[in-house]
């Protein structure tokens, strides 16, 4: 299973913001221009983030973003459920397009559900805190970049 760009993104930008100061603020150029990636991406994400009560935006010249509740209350399974736009592994998991002949007598569904399923238990084990190697901070990184 392979997630999606908007996902990943998502989750790079809880990352860095998970290591910013309480109440520090960062901007969506800031973050763009650290992961190296599209501002318009990011514009998107950060909207569904906020929509999803992951992160708090306030906008104006000294606007920016910070999370909505720490890093460690934020599961990286409920991220993937809330950026993902589904989870049809193959066509058959598709309600209305199921043109596979073999649907009737194939049990890859039932076995690839499951795969599903043990996936996202494993994401629901993790928080966007334990994402990092304490050993290699990324504010560290975040600071460098932002000096130069």
């Amino acid at each position: 299973m392979q997630l999606t760009q908007y996902t990943d993104y998502s989750l790079r930008v809880l990352i860095y913001l998970s290591q910013k100061e309480e109440g520090e603020l960062a901007t969506i150029s800031e973050i763009a221009d650290f992961y190296g990636i599209s501002r318009n991406h990011l514009v998107k994400v950060v909207h569904n983030l906020a929509t999803n009560n992951f992160i708090l935006t306030l906008r104006g010249k000294h606007g920016g973003m910070k999370l909505a509740r720490s890093a460690a209350q934020i599961g990286v399974g409920e991220v993937v459920r809330k950026t993902e736009p589904n989870f049809y592994i193959a066509e058959c998991f598709d309600n209305m397009n199921t043109n596979c002949v073999i649907i009737p007598i194939c049990s890859l569904k039932k076995m690839l559900f499951e795969a599903r399923t043990n996936f996202l238990q494993t994401l629901d084990r993790y928080t966007i805190a334990d994402s990092l190697d304490p050993e290699h901070g990324l504010l560290e990184k975040i600071n460098i970049k932002l000096e130069k």
